[in-house]
């Protein structure tokens, strides 16, 4: 009853409740990375993978500037992001725009990270599972080391939450995420700003 229903509800009373309350913080944040972001943008809008292999885009706030080098090619991650930007991944406040995604059923406030289209073809058959269910702007990956993890890992996790999604299991995983969010663990992995792209190996 909670995965077929209860689920979907909470997450339209939750998020509607949530983008009310936090509209003050959503306004300062995106004046805020407007100008730090050195003309950017304040969003980042990007297809990714739901539930059913279905595509959407999503809306997270822009932590990056759009800088390039002589060449025209984007600078690393590490040295477009902002000292503003840094704060704001850090604080996991760039997710707080996904609460439009859920309510518009996109997806859900508990399950895996929707992930990048080009990952879908390298996938086993097993990883693939994590698109059973809506991808949520936490999971149970995220409370266990959100970047800073083996991507077999982070699809481990994923698998294990299509498995087990139950009431207990989002309660327990809102829970782990705050403590997460508190002491800033596993924002990046090791030696970069960002998780490090999947190949279908690592």
């Amino acid at each position: 009853m909670y995965k077929h229903f209860f689920k979907r509800f909470l997450d339209i009373v939750i998020s509607a409740l949530a983008l009310v309350l936090i509209s003050p913080i959503l306004l300062v944040v995106t004046l805020w990375l407007h100008f730090a972001n050195k003309g950017a943008g304040a969003f980042f809008f990007q297809q990714r993978v739901g539930k059913g292999d279905k595509l959407f885009k999503v809306i997270k706030f822009k932590t990056m500037t759009d800088e390039r080098d002589a060449q025209g090619n984007l600078l690393p991650d590490s040295e477009r992001l902002t000292k503003v930007g840094r704060f704001v991944r850090s604080t996991s406040i760039d997710e707080l725009p996904q609460f439009v995604n859920v309510l518009k059923g996109d997806m859900s406030l508990i399950g895996p990270r929707p992930l990048l289209v080009q990952y879908l073809p390298l996938y086993s058959t097993e990883q693939r599972r994590r698109h059973e269910v809506r991808p949520g702007i936490s999971g149970w990956a995220q409370c266990h080391g959100r970047n800073a993890m083996t991507w077999a890992k982070k699809f481990e996790y994923d698998v294990w939450y299509v498995d087990h999604l139950s009431f207990a299991t989002d309660v327990r995983v809102v829970w782990k995420t705050i403590k997460a969010v508190l002491v800033r663990e596993g924002i990046s992995g090791e030696g970069s700003a960002t998780m490090e792209a999947f190949n279908g190996h690592n």
